[in-house]
């Protein structure tokens, strides 16, 4: 038997049913082993994909909402085209070297989210508008809520599985969805596009469509409304284009006041730190202090020194592990960024090298001499904080372009400007960590903003 013939078919999901193409690619773990063959499709079956999208009837709210609830239970608990849960976990894992724990934390998260999204999607609704025309109101006249649009598109990242929980939210609210996936790890939404069909989504309302880069241009093209995901060439890209919504680095930070003990706030930084192996948009990047950075500094390494460096299937891992060379070429990256900078953890190197062609990247911990040095705003893909002094001087400047602040202070008046600055988009007061998220609660503003109007209507 050869060895394609052993690996896990990850098939195209098109509008007539499970495609399998001749132009196929390996799918590896983090250690170089073959895992899967996923199916690339050509733009001929993309442009077909999206006809069908289009040409498709939405189905009723009751239907929609009974099938995602049923289906979340399915993706997170069920066999899905003959794959277990605890299989599916397992190779998710060792595909994307997330920790297997994290795995089954955002597997669940996924369930959670499929059976409340619709109520989390009217969160975003405005208070004067209705889902309905037929609504009484209408009848003095009112708003109603549509959609911008019908076929929403969205190039999925690979970083972990709990991403894909956001474009169940389109679905809920009566878009067709085509979604192209990562090629670093397509298993997840592979497994949520085959529950969904399993329990009442046509095959021309949700499409599974992995391409090259060429053909997923013509997915967003072909959509009405688009989300993608990436770093910052991403966002420029994209910026200007208002029927596609990028989603790029958080550089997500935590201020920490004179006012204030860092010390009773300590758990709460370090686990914003190095929660979800520190691979999130809401994963704290810096870490600011009014006053000496360097007890906090020093403190923060000394917990971050102590996680274990284990295989991602460990249920005691936390931090992610990347195949050796690629976490060869963060390492240089980031001791090339860091030159100058006081170095706490990892001044000499990240990489602890598994031994079986896999590595984790070890915890960094910088002090920066200015609050605005650039180095606060990189963000990389494990636990690595820049820790810098701030001052009133400083204000709000180093706060900007942030997904997430977590401000410990007792400073009204500043905590007004910080929520006033437009550029900010969440802001967490006390000690709560940067990466708390629920359902109902806008992460990047809420997503109905972008998918919905409102549209005046009045009726006999």
């Amino acid at each position: 038997m050869s060895v394609s013939s052993q690996l896990r078919c990850i098939d195209a999901l098109g509008p007539k049913g499970a495609y399998r193409t001749h132009n196929r690619q390996t799918i590896t773990d983090v250690t170089g082993h073959p895992m899967a063959e996923l199916s690339l499709v050509p733009k001929l079956f993309v442009t077909r994909a999206m006809t069908a999208l289009h040409k498709a009837q939405t189905l009723p709210l009751n239907d929609r909402l009974t099938a995602l609830t049923r289906a979340g239970k399915l993706f997170a608990t069920g066999e899905v085209d003959g794959m277990s849960s605890a299989t599916y976990q397992h190779m998710v894992c060792r595909i994307s070297g997330t920790p297997l724990s994290n795995v089954r934390s955002a597997v669940e998260a996924v369930a959670h989210y499929a059976a409340s999204v619709y109520w989390s999607s009217q969160q975003a609704r405005p208070i004067g508008a209705v889902n309905d025309w037929r609504d009484p109101q209408a009848h003095e006249g009112t708003a109603v809520w549509i959609r911008r649009g019908n076929v929403f598109a969205v190039h999925a990242p690979g970083n972990e599985p709990g991403v894909h929980s956001l474009w169940l939210e389109p679905l809920a609210l009566g878009y067709r969805v085509a979604v192209r996936p990562s090629r670093r790890e397509p298993l997840t939404p592979y497994r949520l596009v085959s529950a969904l069909r399993s329990c009442g989504f046509g095959d021309d309302q949700v499409v599974l469509l992995p391409t090259d880069y060429d053909a997923a241009n013509e997915i967003l093209r072909q959509a009405d409304l688009s989300m993608v995901y990436g770093g910052q060439e991403v966002i420029d890209k994209y910026a200007a284009n208002p029927t596609i919504l990028p989603n790029g680095p958080g550089r997500s930070k935590i201020l920490v006041t004179a006012d204030s003990d860092w010390h009773s706030s300590l758990d709460m930084i370090v686990d914003s730190i190095s929660n979800m192996g520190g691979t999130a948009c809401i994963n704290t990047t810096a870490v600011f202090v009014e006053g000496d950075p360097t007890p906090v500094a020093e403190a923060i390494a000394e917990r971050l020194a102590a996680i274990p460096s284990l295989p991602p299937e460990n249920d005691q891992a936390v931090l992610t592990a990347y195949p050796l060379e690629t976490a060869k070429k963060i390492e240089r990256y980031l001791l090339d960024k860091a030159a100058g900078t006081r170095a706490y953890l990892g001044g000499n190197g990240i990489v602890d090298d598994l031994g079986d062609g896999s590595a984790v990247l070890r915890p960094a911990v910088h002090q920066l001499d200015n609050p605005l040095a650039e180095q606060a705003n990189i963000e990389l893909a494990f636990p690595c904080v820049w820790i810098a002094p701030w001052t009133r001087e400083a204000g709000i400047a180093p706060f900007k372009d942030t997904l997430v602040l977590t401000a410990v202070t007792h400073d009204e008046k500043l905590l007004d400007e910080l929520l006033a600055d437009p550029t900010i988009r969440n802001l967490y007061i006390g000690n709560h960590p940067t990466y708390w998220i629920a359902p109902g609660i806008p992460h990047d503003g809420y997503l109905g903003e972008f998918l919905m109007r409102a549209k005046a209507v009045i009726r006999d």
